[in-house]
């Protein structure tokens, strides 16, 4: 029966769910008579979902607090098996896959290290597989148990009905790729499991704003810097983030040819693998047979070397530029949409860190209006190199949290014919 506002019985008794495990699951543990300030539900709603939950194992026992002259208040919190997410990282040096318990603690993880240029669809869906499989062997856990399948990737990510997630990485020679539909050919995972995919950034912003140095803002910009750049925009309007191509952005007319065919883009002076090919046309020497991580780290040395040791001029100076561009690029961003944080992470922006940081504050504020410069910081984010793969875990969690601890539908049945229909127009 719906009710004046369109909204059923069961929708209500899902929103308590919902409402309910969130408070568990961030601010716990808490007690029955905490958790109805804290969700606005009355006592009585409080007992009939607690007690819901706790029957289908959501929501344990976890010790107890004094009361004020009464009995001992029991606490609760979400239990941490009854739920198991995958996160994957479809990254430019590696594929990584981890598995999650609910809490997002790490119970297995596998890697898969890419060559230069090896983005062959193929040679990705299989590392994925494969890593997937592996993960579940280590730990153990049956495929069906899983709530989801979580996967950052580069590029745009379109969500269609009939192809499913549709991934546009220009920069990649990904043209167009349903990837779903790819994962679900000779998948091991039951069609029961669903796959979440999304851009990085997005998943690296989810993250930082979930758990990281994000949380309690309201309006932020997460940016993920690794071989390119990219950045997610996080507002009150869009809650879950908003992937933008801030690495496309023009900062120079006429300038570098960019690894997406345009000349001046950002990501020709700011990313990872564009620095490094400065440091080379300059008369730098990047060490060879090397994979960018370590070419970057030989980099840093060469411009920050030991107390006593002379400095790469070359090296430096290129740094030095691309701290420039780089806030030039976050002035944009600060322009546009007036964040309260900006934070910088990804491989690249990690190993750079803080070193690297005051000069790009300093060009980020030179570059920008007055007023949106004095309201914002920029900071480091907080969750390392795993970020995007927790990120990514994040999206089956999300899912699941938004339907009160369900899990979700099994696809429909005529489904997998429309996934076989993308297969056949790629082959094509």
């Amino acid at each position: 029966m719906a009710g004046r506002n369109g909204r059923t019985v069961r929708d209500l008794r899902r929103a308590n769910r919902t409402a309910v495990l969130q408070r568990l699951y961030f601010d716990g543990p808490l007690s029955r008579f905490e958790l109805g300030p804290a969700t606005g539900l009355s006592s009585g709603s409080i007992s009939n979902v607690v007690a819901d939950l706790v029957a289908d194992g959501l929501v344990e026992e976890a010790g107890s607090v004094d009361s004020d002259g009464g009995r001992p208040r029991t606490l609760l919190r979400v239990a941490p098996g009854s739920g198991h997410m995958i996160g994957v990282d479809v990254g430019e040096t590696r594929v990584r896959i981890e598995l999650f318990d609910l809490t997002l603690t790490e119970l297995a993880r596998a890697e898969r290290p890419l060559t230069p240029q090896r983005y062959d669809v193929d040679v990705i869906t299989g590392h994925i597989r494969d890593g997937i499989a592996e993960v579940l062997g280590t730990a153990g856990l049956a495929p069906e148990r899983l709530l989801g399948v979580g996967i950052g990737v580069p590029g745009i990510v379109e969500h269609t009905p009939d192809r499913g997630a549709v991934v546009h990485g220009q920069t990649i020679g990904w043209d167009a790729v349903p990837l779903e539909a790819l994962l679900r050919t000779d998948s091991r995972l039951p069609d029961s499991v669903p796959y979440f995919i999304d851009n990085g950034a997005k998943t690296l912003g989810q993250a930082e704003m979930w758990f990281g140095a994000g949380r309690g803002a309201g309006n932020a910009v997460v940016v993920l810097f690794g071989s390119g750049v990219g950045a997610c925009l996080v507002t009150p309007e869009v809650e879950r983030g908003r992937a933008v191509e801030w690495g496309h952005l023009t900062v120079r007319v006429r300038g570098r040819r960019c690894r997406c065919g345009a000349l001046g883009c950002l990501e020709a002076y700011a990313g990872a693998e564009s620095l490094l090919a400065r440091w080379r046309e300059e008369g730098g020497r990047p060490p060879r047979d090397t994979d960018e991580e370590t070419a970057l780290t030989a980099m840093l040395a060469a411009a920050y070397p030991p107390e006593g040791a002379a400095a790469d001029p070359v090296a430096l100076a290129v740094l030095e530029e691309t701290a420039e561009y780089l806030g030039a690029g976050l002035s944009d961003l600060i322009n546009l949409f007036q964040p309260e944080r900006i934070l910088i992470g990804g491989w690249a922006g990690l190993q750079l860190g803080s070193r690297f940081l005051p000069a790009v504050r300093r060009h980020a504020t030179a570059y920008s209006l007055r007023h949106p410069a004095g309201n914002v910081t920029v900071d480091l984010g907080r969750l390392g190199p795993d970020a995007v793969t927790v990120g990514a875990a994040i999206l089956p969690l999300a899912d699941f949290f938004t339907r009160g601890g369900r899990r979700a539908e099994p696809a429909p049945q005529d489904r997998l014919p429309a996934w076989r229909t993308a297969l056949e127009e790629r082959r094509a």
